[in-house]
């Protein structure tokens, strides 16, 4: 198979996928998603507290999620209360935790994707520091 048949063969159908991941591939995004996740329900207030952001910040990412299908509200007198819209996202995010422990420091040393893009690819002293730091910043987007 050439080469521009394998991308269109492999791009088919993967468009609802690619959005999906790009939906949870912001920090806050996916901290607000792993939160509800965890933690149950909770109001744009409790998440500016926990996540340190302004409260702008906060509403436009539980939009998008809320936006993609991922997140829904539930109004209770003059507050919304948020929580995850699909269970299935909290099997996605489990298995992304499996993942993540499964392959160590690979992810985070990407040298596209990573934390920490500058750093050298696989198998250097500098990877293994800059992993370290990498590791840091994925436990906590993650928990």
């Amino acid at each position: 198979m050439a080469m521009n048949e394998c991308s269109v063969a492999a791009g088919a159908g993967l468009d609802p996928a690619v959005a999906l991941f790009h939906s949870l591939s912001d920090g806050t995004r996916l901290a607000i998603a792993t939160r509800l996740a965890h933690g149950g329900e909770t109001r744009v207030a409790d998440l500016m507290a926990e996540l340190g952001l302004a409260q702008s910040t906060v509403s436009a990412h539980v939009a998008c999620l809320r936006d993609c299908g991922l997140v829904e509200g539930r109004p209770e007198g003059r507050q919304v209360f948020y929580s995850l819209a699909r269970p299935e996202l909290m099997d996605l995010l489990a298995a992304a935790e499996t993942l993540l422990a499964a392959t160590g420091n690979a992810v985070a040393l990407c040298p596209n994707y990573g934390t920490d893009s500058a750093a050298p690819c696989c198998g250097s002293d500098e990877a293994t520091v800059a992993g370290t730091e990498g590791a840091s910043a994925a436990k906590a987007v993650r928990r």
